[in-house]
């Protein structure tokens, strides 16, 4: 008889656990049950471009989304540990957040992930560590280099306003003589150097960003040659004919005009006043001075020795 009793309250504690539980399983499906939290949470960071991704949340014929939230100093240590929601980054469906607008600042921030199925939620999933900018990694910048006739020229692509680029080049052969130019605007080509022709001139290039004051290893060295120097001593030949002939002609002409003021100077054009000047033509004049001296003739007439004797006596008398 004791052994029932004992029996029966044995499997009491049994069949009260089992109703226990039957009570309990409908809450832990329905909408009021945990979500797993999103997992192998990281960030990808290059060239200043910042990007939180993580694994996906699976729910069988469900569609699970996703919302971020990220805390810097300032909330940690000044605003009691708050989290700031990323707008861009909420309820989305993608595993990946561009946060690069949020890291403003170079220090160290914390980021957590939490997925949602309508009113269901998981815990927040955290990064495990902090992540500073600093850390992102730098690559160096695509190039290209150009030779445009005697011209050493480079075009680097832009990538973004934080962006420097410091370029070296040099004569190849002459690398303890390698220049270096900072260079900030890169929209357009870029002007390093004057080569000489038949000679190789190379150019390597590496990222700077000042805000972090890192720099990116260098990029391959790029190479390229002058034109050949017959194009150069034909170009020289004719520049050299044309100022030549320029030259001559500009000494023709000093030559010209210095003569015409020498030829003014010491011979002057003697110019008649209208006074003196003769109303008709000079041939006109002696033309007429021939007519009268015929007439002139025709009246000289022959007179005798006797007769001319004769009137001067009266002309005396």
């Amino acid at each position: 008889m004791r052994e029932k009793v004992m029996n029966k309250s044995k499997t009491f504690p049994n069949i009260a656990w089992f109703f226990l539980c039957a009570l309990i399983a409908p809450n832990l499906t329905g909408e009021d049950a945990l979500l797993p939290s999103p997992q192998n949470i990281s960030i990808l960071s290059t060239n200043m471009r910042h990007f939180l991704t993580w694994s996906p949340v699976t729910i069988q014929g469900e569609t699970v989304r996703y919302s971020v939230e990220f805390q810097g100093e300032y909330e940690r240590e000044y605003a009691n540990e708050s989290w700031i929601p990323i707008c861009e980054c909420s309820l989305i469906t993608a595993t990946v957040c561009n946060i690069t607008e949020d890291i403003s600042a170079t220090v160290a921030y914390n980021l957590r992930v939490r997925a949602d199925i309508g009113a269901r939620r998981s815990q927040w999933g955290t990064l495990k560590g902090f992540f500073n900018r600093i850390t992102t990694s730098l690559t160096p910048p695509p190039m290209k280099v150009i030779a445009d006739g005697y011209h050493l020229l480079v075009e680097l692509k832009d990538m973004g306003p934080a962006f420097q680029f410091c370029v070296l080049y040099w004569k190849k052969g002459q690398e303890s003589r390698m220049q270096w130019k900072m260079v900030k605007d890169v929209s357009s080509t870029v002007h390093l150097d004057t080569m000489e022709a038949g000679h190789d001139y190379c150019v390597k290039a590496q990222t700077y960003v000042e805000t972090i004051n890192r720099s990116s290893s260098f990029s391959q060295t790029q190479c390229v040659r002058a034109q050949g120097g017959r194009s150069l001593w034909l170009v020289t030949a004719v520049m050299s004919s044309a100022g030549f002939a320029l030259a001559a002609l500009t000494l023709l002409f000093l030559a010209w005009k210095t003569s015409k003021i020498f030829q003014y100077s010491c011979c002057p054009i003697a110019v008649l006043p209208d006074t003196l000047k003769a109303a008709e033509p000079p041939t006109q004049l002696i033309l007429c001075g021939n007519e009268e001296a015929e007439q002139c003739d025709l009246m000289v007439c022959v007179m005798p020795s006797e007769e001319v004797l004769r009137l001067w006596i009266q002309e005396t008398l």
